[in-house]
């Protein structure tokens, strides 16, 4: 039986290689239900490729040209936020691919893991914001949360059939394409050259913070939830080649790591296949052409949003939260050229200092957090 399918964010690069995915094996998977936030033109190309059930555009400006657009497919069309979260209760779907960006996935996930559907979670910023609350709803719903960052599922991987005690988690990271520059010349950084990623073909946000490495600080929030961690088991390690995915060492000294070349989609049909794995197309790693592998530890001094990251998950509460949404602010700012590279940091410590800490949030608190921290982050604007 075909496994029904909700791609939340179709259109970006996760939900693009998502459908890649499908279009490999229509056999085993079916879409249900895309969404997107504005790409009209790619939504409806999706569309009328795909024919889901549902398709939603978050945009409800955009509604009625979508909907004109599809008038001659037997497609439900709906618009705005609500509807993503209202589109995950389906009865037929059988997992959702949780690939929007940032904060705006949190409200779907909540619904889809309610609705007691399996989660390919693509979207870390989830478990940054809320990490406590999703872990504890994916628990008394039953559901599965099946990781989709090529880190955490090259984790995932490690652990199946395992028993053994976690002794630490080696997180990889490229290092970005800023790694060896010191801090004058990080400052003098522009977008277009923050834009270039040496390996990972991503979106503009990702990509950002994939080169301040608040990324990678995201990450390890998130391998704290996923695998039940604290934050210290988890090790930054600086991979340029990005080849070793991640790995895992175990108390009695074994290291077990997941190799493979970079690309999104063998993680994306992972999660979507797992416990099965499904033949693929996919370019092969040939270990003959790799020559060296090395590994650094990662600078908290020049990238101190990773430092930042480490504060917020030791600090708890809604700090994560906090985190995440000035870092929404400024990486947007950047993109506008409104605030340097460096700047962005400088904010995000600004705003940790200034938002209103709660020790113990529920939804609510995340909610007015989240809202406070991006008006304080917005302040500092032009004036960093």
């Amino acid at each position: 039986m075909k496994r029904k399918l909700a791609i939340l964010g179709s259109t970006g690069s996760i939900g693009t290689q998502a459908l890649e995915v499908v279009r490999e094996h229509p056999g085993h998977f079916e879409v249900y239900a895309i969404t997107a936030n504005n790409n009209l033109e790619l939504l409806i190309k999706q569309a009328r490729e795909f024919q889901p059930e549902v398709v939603v555009i978050a945009n409800e400006s955009k509604y009625e040209e979508l909907k004109d657009a599809l008038a001659d497919l037997p497609v439900k069309v709906w618009a705005g936020i609500d509807s993503i979260v209202q589109v995950v209760q389906s009865e037929p779907i059988d997992m959702v691919l949780t690939a929007m960006v940032g904060y705006a996935g949190l409200a779907p996930t909540i619904s889809a893991i309610k609705s007691k559907k399996a989660i390919a979670l693509a979207n870390k910023e989830t478990l940054v914001v809320a990490g406590e609350l999703i872990a504890r709803l994916a628990m008394e719903n039953r559901v599965p949360i099946l990781p989709v960052d090529s880190e955490h599922s090259a984790i995932f991987q490690c652990l199946c059939g395992e028993n053994s005690a976690i002794e630490k988690i080696l997180l990889t990271a490229s290092g970005g394409p800023f790694r060896n520059l010191n801090k004058d010349e990080l400052a003098k950084v522009t977008k277009k050259e923050a834009l270039k990623h040496p390996n990972w073909d991503m979106g503009a946000k990702i990509t950002i913070d994939s080169a301040t490495m608040m990324n990678k600080g995201f990450e390890m929030i998130e391998a704290k939830w996923l695998f039940d961690v604290l934050p210290s088991q988890v090790q930054v390690v600086v991979h340029p080649q990005s080849i070793i995915h991640s790995m895992v060492q175990f108390e009695d000294s074994s290291i077990i790591a997941q190799l493979g070349l970079p690309d999104m989609r063998l993680p994306i049909q992972y999660a979507f296949s797992y416990p099965q794995r499904l033949k693929s197309g996919f370019d092969r790693l040939d270990i003959f052409k790799l020559g060296c592998m090395t590994f650094e530890e990662a600078d908290t001094s020049r990238f101190r949003n990773l430092a930042f990251a480490y504060e917020a998950i030791n600090q708890g509460g809604n700090m994560p939260c906090i985190l995440n949404a000035a870092n929404e602010i400024v990486v947007e700012a950047f993109l506008q050229d409104k605030v340097g590279f460096l700047e962005m940091t400088d904010i995000i410590e600004k705003t940790m200092h200034k938002a209103s800490f709660v020790k113990n949030p529920a939804y609510g608190d995340y909610v007015s957090s989240n809202e406070e921290a991006r008006q304080i982050a917005s302040s500092f604007i032009g004036n960093a």
